[in-house]
């Protein structure tokens, strides 16, 4: 799975915005979103597998595990969205030019 389909859900681009401040536990991840903890495991396992996040266990007890965003998955986002806005401001550019020229 790749990044945007991972970022199609609305609950994977919430969880994403709550790991940009901090790491947590997948059971506030579920209780922030109002998700059960099984229906939370399946959009961490998507993001997961997308490299979006990773999970660490705690030294002090292995059984905790915590999810922190991976910035670097959110470069090919990024890329993509400069071309698309450069894009927009050359088209948006060229209709500028176009009404001008029609108004004068």
């Amino acid at each position: 799975m790749d990044v945007f389909d991972a970022l199609a859900d609305p609950t994977r681009r919430r969880v994403v915005q709550l790991l940009g401040e901090r790491r947590h536990r997948a059971g506030e991840l579920a209780d922030a979103t109002g998700m059960s903890p099984a229906a939370m495991s399946r959009h961490l396992k998507v993001l997961l597998a997308a490299g979006m996040i990773e999970d660490e266990r705690v030294p002090e007890d292995a059984r905790i595990r915590m999810f922190k965003l991976q910035p670097e998955s959110l470069v090919a986002v990024q890329a993509f969205l400069d071309q698309l806005q450069a894009e927009w401001r050359t088209q948006l550019g060229s209709f500028k030019r176009h009404v001008e020229a029609k108004t004068r």
